[in-house]
């Protein structure tokens, strides 16, 4: 049976439909056999939506062209530690659908990044990779770093994509030093990239480009659970990487249900709580740092939080980001409503100028 093909649309939340339900219930053999018994309706139902998804639906905050979304609020200033970021990552189609409105928006914030803040190292916390609810892990692997495919569903090229990335023993060392001093447990081994981190950085760091990222990578987890406020600590712990230039990336999506996509195919016009939560969020990290933690807990604690997010792995990735921020502001560079979801991205901190 074909797979479902990627279109060059802005419409990027319906052809991830099948595979994101597959990575939902991919755990269950049960699941297996419901995901099979629908996936050839689902794809007849994907390639008639793709062909009349009405573009005019699509909400973002950003009312310029593209090139010009894409660089609103990139500002810098003379002094100060890198940045912290906070990517809307997509899905594994991201870094194929280049005319979705999110595309252009990564480049310039990888531009950004490398031309501008020029990076040491690179440490980054992806939504998918949940270690225990106790204990954080880290690749601590030397060399090049493989990559993992943690999706099931789309074409047979998007099992071939490639990001290359070199490990670094010393620099995993350094970040266990700093959880230990937090009172973080902490376990180091060999782990390749999932794709909140090879998809979205294909994007904004493209291989063989003035814009790749040539400096050591390493990756670290999230919890596995819902805990803001251990997120938050998570992210305090290592704030002190970005006096020695390293610059921390934490990805995500500001709204994220699966569930839901059954309800947008065809119509990304945004459901009610993409919209109402993405704000919320907003209001609560762009305010002063010293009452951001109050503030970002109260998030969770909404009416709206569980439609957002029914599990909060997607979410506490920018309380790691908010909370290595220090006293850094945090400000939303862009977003995007789309579906059931929300593509806001951030940046704590100031970029140095060139």
């Amino acid at each position: 049976m074909p797979n479902p093909r990627p279109r060059s649309r802005p419409l990027m939340i319906v052809p991830v439909l099948v595979a994101a339900l597959a990575i939902l219930l991919a755990s269950s053999s049960t699941a297996r056999g419901l995901f099979s018994r629908v996936r050839s309706e689902a794809i007849n139902k994907l390639t008639t939506a793709l062909n009349n998804a009405p573009k005019a639906n699509i909400t973002s905050t950003s009312t310029s062209p593209l090139q010009a979304a894409a660089t609103a609020n990139l500002t810098s200033t003379k002094m100060g530690r890198p940045p912290v970021y906070f990517f809307s990552h997509g899905g594994p189609d991201v870094q194929y659908n280049t005319k979705h409105p999110v595309y252009p928006v990564l480049q310039a914030i990888g531009k950004e990044i490398i031309q501008k803040v020029k990076p040491k190292a690179v440490v980054v916390f992806s939504a998918h990779w949940q270690a225990t609810p106790s204990e954080i892990h880290l690749n601590n692997a030397d060399g090049k770093t493989d990559l993992i495919y943690d999706f099931y569903g789309f074409p047979d090229h998007f099992y071939k994509a490639t990001f290359p990335a070199t490990g670094s023993p010393q620099l995993a060392a350094k970040i266990q030093q700093l959880l230990t001093k937090a009172d973080i447990q902490s376990k180091g081994l060999k782990r390749g990239l999932d794709h909140g981190v090879f998809s979205g950085f294909n994007v904004a760091f493209p291989p063989n480009t003035d814009q790749a990222i040539t400096v050591p990578l390493v990756q670290v987890s999230l919890f596995k659970s819902e805990d803001p406020d251990a997120h938050y600590r998570l992210g305090q712990a290592v704030e002190e990487l970005r006096d020695e230039g390293v610059v921390i990336i934490c990805t995500g999506m500001t709204v994220h249900n699966l569930r839901d996509m059954q309800f947008t195919w065809g119509d990304p016009k945004p459901l009610p709580y993409a919209v109402s939560f993405d704000n919320a969020l907003k209001e609560a990290v762009e305010g002063d740092a010293e009452g951001r933690l109050d503030r970002m807990r109260e998030v969770v604690k909404r009416g709206d939080a569980r439609q957002a997010h029914p599990w909060m792995d997607h979410l506490m990735p920018i309380y790691v980001a908010a909370g290595a921020a220090g006293k850094d502001k945090g400000v939303q560079t862009w977003t995007l409503h789309e579906g059931s979801f929300a593509w806001a991205q951030y940046r704590f901190g100031d970029v140095p100028e060139e």
